[in-house]
């Protein structure tokens, strides 16, 4: 490597989280709005640029922080992202990052120094957005199909109770494809990642929906088996 070769001058990295979470039953990805060029005014994915001291995690863990004020959320990487027109700016190698929250994590947004706003969005109502972040996000969404049957994932989205149904349907929206509610149900609780609570939660039917709760075992279940 000659470190003094021009073509490896004007190079940079960017960091970008892919966020989801599922709220009321809908599959939702965290964007934020640009409050500067480029792309102002344009919803991204929250990311940023690293500093030279920084590693990948480093970077993505402040870009979050500065952007939206929020902490302490697992995530990891997932692709990389190398093409040398990505951003008008420079050359950003992106470094792309996965994960899952609860939705209540965005609910008291204010606005930061770089995004006038915060917002989660239905994965079938995304609008238009800066850089490639439409590219990043649908591999996001490819990759978070196949960690629903090898990680524990919907064990993050739901660290408390749900319901059978409620459990369901956000497998079907993450998913995109409806599932037999007996087969389902049936795979479910034979597959022990799961267990029946002693409590209820009414809804619009006459009888109480029960709630379950995952166990502490691995909860990687793949119902196409």
């Amino acid at each position: 490597m000659n470190v003094n070769d021009k073509r490896y001058d004007n190079q940079g990295l960017h960091v970008v989280l892919a966020l989801f979470t599922v709220d009321k039953g809908k599959f939702k990805v965290l964007l934020i709005k640009r409050k500067n060029e480029p792309f102002i005014n344009k919803w991204i994915l929250v990311g940023g640029c690293a500093y030279n001291y920084e590693t990948g995690e480093e970077a993505m863990r402040r870009e979050l922080l500065e952007k939206t004020k929020i902490e302490n959320i697992d995530f990891e990487m997932f692709d990389v992202f190398t093409n040398p027109y990505r951003s008008p700016l420079k050359r950003m190698i992106a470094i792309g990052y996965i994960g899952v929250s609860d939705a209540s994590i965005i609910r008291n947004f204010s606005q930061t120094e770089k995004a006038s706003e915060a917002d989660w969005f239905e994965i079938d109502k995304i609008p238009e957005l800066g850089y490639d972040h439409k590219e990043i996000l649908q591999k996001a969404i490819a990759t978070l199909k196949q960690k629903i049957f090898t990680s524990n994932i919907m064990k993050k989205l739901y660290p408390d109770t749900f319901t059978l149904p409620e459990l369901q349907k956000t497998y079907e929206t993450i998913l995109n494809t409806k599932l037999d509610r007996r087969n389902f149900r049936k795979k479910l609780i034979n597959s022990n990642i799961i267990e029946e609570t002693s409590m209820t939660i009414k809804n619009s039917s006459t009888k109480p929906a029960k709630l379950y709760r995952f166990t502490s075992s691995s909860v990687v279940f793949n119902f196409y088996k």
